[in-house]
């Protein structure tokens, strides 16, 4: 029998031997395999879709395997059903009732097909067609043509009840080719890359981060690093320690993954545990609850039960955190420790610095000469417990990006100033330059116990499944370092696409272009980019970046309409799958290097304190580094009648981009 309920699907089987099979028998086999509860709706759709199958694989008199209910971790859904048949990997997805093939539902199965596509080692090099079954819509003639991708991801096809053999007909003439081995497909591995969103909803679904992230040897140290936090809380735990350890990681590296995972392996409060996941990234944590109480709303109605929105979001609410909002909790009790015993800070190198959060005490909270930077305050509000804590601080290097940000020295400091008891625990990388601590770690060296653990340094970009290298173009590129820039460019160019030009309009069809099913595409821009303006860019209009990120292809305020922009404070700690740059004058080439330009009244002036200058360039590392499989970036022409967009403040950024080898559009 083919009842594998600890297999990535609910039913499998030879199609000779499903067609012999009886109806209750199949759907007998797949509710034992399924987890939830079972509806009445559900059993009378996979009844239907039994029907269906087998009258198509009737008519086409093929051989092959049948799987269904086959899981994508990484997007937290099931495909109705998988189809090996000759040489053709079909994903099908039903809409039971349907009379139309809407969109979405098309975006749905191109998602499935693609995630097979770009993550399932044996699915890599197959011809895939993914095709919507709407059983009770009107034959589609254009549905049924067959066109194909250059990586042989076929566009999908829709189909009823009556056209679905028409259209797998279809596919097997257009791609004759060997039988796939059904064995050598099924325990192929699944090496997936998530976006934030996608693997925190999964991660809160309860998949472990195993299954939602690659297995490969290149990426092998991000369950080392989760394996290594655990030991260290372990630790702490049973002998009564308090302990703080720095995650170091390229951007993309997955630093925000491990951290979730922490949280959500400890999620109920009522475990020792007891995780929270803390960010003072404020778009990010928006971002982040909507998209897991929007997950928990339709998760539970497809279990049949109900829950209200608020509901969920108060679920939600506990598991991650405003940084600052934690902070004030603390404020408000500062006997009492918070119930959490492990603390997760991610982008820790954000944390306000003394000054800074003495004046936001000052004129916020009516607290006169507030004595303790953000770190500071945050290490004494868990030093509270009178046992054992754990400090995870997850450390984006070169990712400062506002003014008043302490960088990972203070959280150095602190410990060495009030906390020596505390335990260190750091990467050898968090000596590099980007990160800033190399002489405060030199520092506390002879006073604290200070251990080195290399897993705790995350080295390959996860965000990039395409190119890992992708980080290091673009540190070299700011870095001015030309010829590197260059060899980078030709190990990345082949899998990541970079293009160049000076026509917004023709960057936006490149990215309508490239983009299939649901991928995420969207114009990010610097926020001191002032004078992009004549282009229908304004940083200055307010953008919701749930509505960006979330919303839909038909909602106009999202990224998908490439209208609303947002910068590198809306998208940082985020990701989309393709990226238009637009590059103003703001941050431009010349002779002696980068120059930094701010544009006040009505005129640009030169900024001069190197503060600022390190932000400026970070913003545009932020985002150069936000694309996960290709970006265009627009440098515009400049405008002779325009004083303040004289081409020559254009001309050196675009000139040194198409010297690095960045093709043009």
């Amino acid at each position: 029998m083919n009842v594998r309920p600890l297999s990535r699907f609910y039913f499998a089987d030879t199609i000779a031997g499903f067609c012999l099979r009886g109806t209750d028998e199949v759907v007998g086999a797949i509710a034992m395999a399924n987890s939830f509860p079972l509806t009445v709706e559900q059993r009378d759709a996979w009844v239907e879709q039994i029907a269906i199958l087998k009258e198509a694989f009737a008519r086409l008199g093929v051989s092959g395997h049948l799987y269904f209910e086959y899981s994508i971790p990484r997007l937290g859904r099931r495909v109705d059903a998988v189809v090996l048949a000759g040489g053709v990997l079909f994903v099908i997805e039903f809409k039971v009732g349907e009379a139309k093939y809407p969109a979405q539902a098309v975006d749905q199965v191109c998602d499935y097909a693609l995630d097979l596509k770009n993550f399932h080692e044996p699915s890599h090099t197959l011809v895939i067609a993914p095709i919507l079954v709407a059983t009770e819509a009107a034959a589609d003639p254009a549905g049924l043509e067959v066109a194909s991708h250059r990586d042989r991801l076929l566009e999908p096809l829709r189909c009823n009840r009556e056209t679905l053999a028409v259209g797998m007909q279809r596919v097997l003439d257009f791609a004759r080719g060997p039988e796939i081995v059904a064995t050598a497909w099924e325990t192929g591995r699944y090496c997936p890359t998530p976006t934030i969103i996608e693997a925190a909803t999964a991660l809160y679904r309860g998949h472990s981060v195993v299954e939602i992230s690659r297995s490969d040897a290149g990426a092998k140290n991000l369950t080392s690093t989760t394996n290594t936090i655990a030991e260290i809380i372990q630790e702490a735990r049973e002998k009564s320690q308090k302990a703080i350890c720095f995650v170091t990681g390229v951007p993309g590296a997955g630093k925000t993954l491990v951290g979730l995972d922490v949280a959500t392996t400890h999620i109920d409060k009522e475990d020792a545990l007891h995780s929270v996941f803390l960010s003072g990234n404020g778009p990010l944590v928006k971002i982040l609850r909507e998209a897991l109480t929007r997950d928990k709303v339709r998760s539970e109605r497809e279990q049949g039960r109900t829950i209200k929105k608020g509901q969920a979001a108060s679920e939600v609410k506990m598991f991650i955190q405003d940084v600052h909002h934690f902070r004030d909790e603390c404020l408000r009790d500062q006997e009492r420790p918070p119930i959490e015993h492990v603390a997760i800070f991610d982008e820790a190198q954000r944390a306000w610095n003394l000054e800074q959060t003495a004046s936001f005490m000052k004129r916020k909270k009516g607290i006169a000469a507030f004595a303790h930077s953000e770190p500071e305050f945050l290490i004494s509000s868990m030093d509270r417990h009178s046992d054992w804590a754990v400090i995870v601080c997850l450390v984006g290097g070169g990712q400062e990006i506002n003014t008043g940000e302490a960088g990972i020295g203070e959280w150095l400091a602190s410990v060495e100033r009030a906390f020596p008891h505390w335990r260190v625990y750091v990467s050898g990388h968090l000596t590099d330059s980007e990160y800033a601590a190399a002489e405060q770690i030199e520092a506390i060296r002879p006073k604290l116990f200070v251990s080195l653990k290399e897993d705790l340094h995350l080295s390959v970009s996860m965000r990039s499944f395409r190119s890992e290298n992708v980080s290091r173009l673009v540190k070299q590129v700011l870095d001015l370092d030309l010829d590197g820039a260059r060899r980078t460019l030709e190990e990345v160019r082949e899998r990541f696409p970079i293009v160049l030009t000076r026509d917004l309009a023709r960057a936006k069809d490149w990215l309508r272009e490239r983009a299939r099913g649901s991928e995420r595409y969207g114009i990010v821009v610097s926020s001191e980019a002032q004078r992009l303006k004549p282009h229908a860019i304004d940083v200055r209009t307010a953008v919701d970046p749930v509505h960006w990120f979330l919303g839909g292809k038909d909602d106009v305020r999202s990224s998908y309409y490439l209208e609303d922009v947002v910068t590198e404070f809306q998208v940082q700690g985020l990701e989309l799958d393709w990226t238009c740059v637009t590059w103003d004058a703001d941050f431009r080439r010349t002779g002696a290097g980068w120059g930094h330009w701010s544009f006040v009244g009505n005129r640009w002036q030169r900024i001069h304190k190197g503060e600022r200058q390190a932000h400026q360039k970070n913003a545009y590392r932020v985002l150069l580094t936000r694309a996960r499989q290709g970006m265009v970036v627009v440098v515009p022409e400049g405008d002779a009648a325009d004083p303040t967009r004289n081409a020559e403040f254009y001309d050196g950024t675009f000139g040194y981009l198409r010297g690095i080898g960045f093709p043009e559009l």
